[in-house]
């Protein structure tokens, strides 16, 4: 594995808890699986994973109320008028966030190349602001920025406890519940689950530390389950 260190910042930014339905709420911090997603719009390849390991903070934000239009329909085969379905919701998100985000980058047992070509290449991209996709904080209607870090350090005095926080999801193949359709490396597409995963979050000096066993347990999840199928 390799380590990468990444600066993420933006504007405003929308962590959204689980636990409300209706209405968006912010977590306080990023999330690690929002925190991978940030890496792999930046560079991703199916031969390696990001297995994030801290989360710095570097402007914790201010809470922000906001009243947004959004749709009630997901969008399919059937078309629909979107004044028709139109809502107004409200949601509490971040104003004027930066953190620092490291991680690891993990060669999947399927790679042929070694693992300095992958981290050579992010690192590319990473100095010239280069990207697959927008990079975004939460909701892709918040774009975030990011360049290596520049010697900024998180607030040594932050400490916070979070309580219970989402990890991330865990796609369990499982042909009895066919609920949704997934790809697997080297196989293709698959059926079968989500599965949220949670931890105890807690910010000690500025950093959010993430338990490398919830990384165990996830590839316990989609590897055993998809052997057992």
């Amino acid at each position: 594995m390799a380590r990468l260190r990444v600066k993420v910042w933006g504007e405003y930014a929308c962590f959204s808890r689980p636990e409300f339905k209706v209405e968006r709420v912010s977590y306080p911090v990023p999330t690690p699986s929002a925190a991978r997603g940030l890496l792999e719009a930046i560079f991703w390849k199916p031969e390696f994973r990001y297995e994030v390991r801290r989360i710095g903070v570097l402007r914790l934000g201010t809470p922000f109320a906001l009243l947004r239009n959004e749709v009630g329909n997901r969008m399919g085969a059937k078309p629909f008028f979107v004044e028709d379905v139109r809502q107004q919701r409200a949601s509490l998100v971040l104003k004027d966030v930066a953190y620092l985000v490291e991680a690891d980058m993990v060669l999947r047992p399927h790679a042929t190349d070694p693992l300095p070509k992958y981290l050579e290449q992010f690192e590319r991209r990473l100095k010239k602001g280069q990207y697959h996709h927008t990079p975004y904080l939460g909701t892709r209607e918040f774009p975030a920025y990011f360049s290596p870090p520049d010697g900024e350090v998180p607030d040594g005095g932050l400490n916070l406890d979070l309580g219970p926080m989402l990890f991330d999801l865990a796609f369990v193949e499982d042909p009895g519940r066919p609920e949704l359709t997934f790809k697997r490396p080297g196989r293709g597409e698959v059926q079968g689950y989500a599965l949220p995963l949670f931890f105890h979050a807690r910010i000690r000096e500025g950093w959010l530390e993430v338990p490398p066993e919830k990384y165990q347990e996830l590839y316990r999840l989609e590897e055993g389950h998809a052997k057992g199928a």
